[in-house]
């Protein structure tokens, strides 16, 4: 009883933490999946991560552009889908790394490490909300 409820207190701030954490999903994960691209072609450390940190950004630059500038809704909804997806994931993951040991039942754990991965994509979407505020309304 008492590992579950070491396994709630730690999800909890696992959750505030990918709170904060949230909006940076994205551009991780595109930059750790590039920087590997590009490394594995046998270029440069130094010429990958920048390859890779330009690519982060140009993603995170492609998502607020579409929202600012497109008017189409299902267009909006796929570049929310674009940004939440990650967050969602990067949430589900700290979650199950930090809580896995801790608690033995398989469904308890996918139910606690889905739940944070909601509340992690619902941060993201806050955050996302708050730039597409700045768009043009129709």
């Amino acid at each position: 009883m008492t590992l579950i409820l070491l396994a709630i207190m730690l999800t909890a701030v696992a959750c505030v933490i990918g709170w904060y954490l949230a909006v940076y999903a994205l551009p991780v994960m595109v930059f750790v999946e590039t920087f590997s691209f590009v490394h594995a072609t046998e270029a440069g450390f130094l010429l990958s991560a920048l390859v890779a940190a330009t690519v982060a950004l140009l993603s995170v630059g492609l998502v607020l552009a579409v929202l600012l500038k497109a008017r189409n809704p299902i267009l909006c909804l796929l570049a929310r889908a674009v940004f939440v997806i990650p967050a969602m994931i990067a949430g589900y993951a700290v979650v199950h790394g930090v809580t896995h040991e801790a608690i033995d039942s398989a469904i308890v754990l996918k139910l606690l490490c889905g739940t944070a991965g909601l509340v992690t994509g619902i941060a993201a979407l806050m955050n996302l909300n708050g730039f597409g505020e700045l768009a043009p309304q129709a």
